[in-house]
């Protein structure tokens, strides 16, 4: 299924949703496509959809839901995958 959160996530001079699916990446590499999304609006597990392609996603079949029930289905089905932000380091000061 493919999820989509509120377009609430403001960035480079606009307003964002995070579209994922909690079945596999496939899945969501071709709604995207038919959404006509490009390769780079992907993110490690998501894709970035701007406010404007919000309705239409959802009229396509992406199921509309909260920005946490988006991140606990994404965590349950096994895909999700978080930033990288490496070891911390000890100070040498």
């Amino acid at each position: 299924m493919i999820l989509i959160d509120p377009p609430l996530w403001p960035a480079r001079g606009r307003v964002w949703s995070h579209m994922v699916s909690d079945v596999s990446y496939e899945e969501l590499h071709v709604f995207a496509r038919g959404l006509g999304l490009p390769p780079r609006a992907f993110e490690r597990d998501h894709y970035d959809v701007p406010s404007h392609l919000y309705e239409q996603a959802i009229e396509l079949g992406a199921e509309a839901v909260g920005c946490q029930e988006l991140v606990a289905r994404l965590i349950r089905s096994g895909l999700r995958h978080r930033k990288f932000t490496g070891p911390v380091r000890p100070s040498t000061a």
